[in-house]
């Protein structure tokens, strides 16, 4: 169990480290050969013993119109966990800070006509849009492999300077940088926590799948969100969009978009200056408007698909697609 999640859902603090102690002691026993499972697990944040630990889920509510609901109380969901409902033992609404891991892609296909343009308008705006002092956001960039350029910060502010310092090249290890990026912010302090990546989509050298990046993700309940800095034509809100792009995301956009979508995020299409900004604010707004829900977890060991949705069949939820309960001890 999260050190950090348990204090803030009210454990005594000699029950948090008494509940990770053994939440690492179960991993250390169990994980095996399972390569997923060992790298979900190093930040100590997937395992979940039940009657114990509360698996926590971010949810995301949006009404036919696509316009995000707030307002909702506890009563007005229902978590299904391999088909069976579960009880909802903690909700939280109220406005908290964010921490932000804002992912820059500067592999050599982000060089091409705007896209580069793109993402350091969207990157701008993101940190335009947290509260200095309050939100924290860090920098990083990827190419064949993660770099910081500014570590976590709540002086946002600052980090618009450090947005000069990245430039294109080289290849793409997209899915191994989310993978990573999700690891390092889960262990921030904050529940309201997310990846933003800056991209085109195109991955050429990662050694993850998005299915196991997803699976990374989703386990530690780190939604990734994709600003996808896409050519005018492909982009579905442009007025130069081709009929094709209204109708299904370029073939090297589906991978990431179904990533993104597992794991409770989005995929978003940013083509200019005009819809970089609106991708930033809705990553922003979303985040805002996060419900925080926890339960107690199944019994049974492995992969547990969730669903989490409202009682009005008017409503849509997005939230990760599952988590991994260990064995006991």
């Amino acid at each position: 169990m999260n050190y950090e999640v348990g204090k803030n859902l009210g454990y005594h603090p000699c029950m948090q480290r008494c509940l990770l102690a053994a939440s690492m002691l179960g991993l250390w026993l169990i994980l095996g050969s399972h390569p997923l499972l060992a790298q979900v697990a190093e930040g100590g944040q997937a395992v979940f013993k039940s009657g114990v630990d509360l698996v926590t889920v971010s949810a995301t509510v949006r009404d036919r119109k696509g316009r995000l609901v707030s307002g909702l109380e506890a009563r007005d969901f229902e978590v299904l966990d391999r088909g069976q409902h579960r009880a909802i033992s903690q909700f939280r609404t109220e406005r908290a800070p964010l921490s932000l891991a804002i992912l820059f892609d500067i592999s050599g296909s982000m060089n091409v006509a705007a896209r580069f343009t793109a993402a350091k308008f969207a990157a701008h705006h993101l940190l335009e849009l947290l509260e200095p002092g309050r939100d924290e956001a860090a920098l990083f960039a990827f190419d064949s492999r993660l770099h910081e350029v500014a570590p976590f910060t709540v002086d946002t502010r600052a980090l618009n300077g450090a947005l000069g310092e990245v430039d294109p090249f080289g290849a793409t290890s997209l899915h191994d940088a989310i993978a990573e990026a999700a690891d390092r912010v889960a262990a921030r302090n904050h529940l309201r926590r997310a990846v933003v990546v800056l991209t085109d989509g195109i991955d050429t050298s990662s050694a993850r799948t998005p299915a196991e990046v997803s699976g990374v993700a989703a386990a530690i309940d780190v939604p990734v969100y994709v600003i996808a800095t896409v050519l005018s034509i492909d982009d579905p809100g442009s007025d130069r969009a081709t009929p094709q792009a209204g109708r299904r995301a370029p073939a090297y956009i589906g991978t990431v978009e179904d990533l993104a979508r597992w794991t409770g995020g989005a995929l978003i299409y940013a083509s200019g200056p005009a819809s970089s900004t609106r991708a930033a604010r809705d990553v922003i707004d979303e985040l805002r408007n996060l419900y925080l829900i926890g339960f107690e977890p199944g019994t049974d060991t492995g992969w547990h698909p969730l669903e989490i949705r409202t009682r009005d069949d008017r409503q849509t939820v997005r939230a990760r697609g599952g988590y991994n309960l260990t064995a006991r001890p």
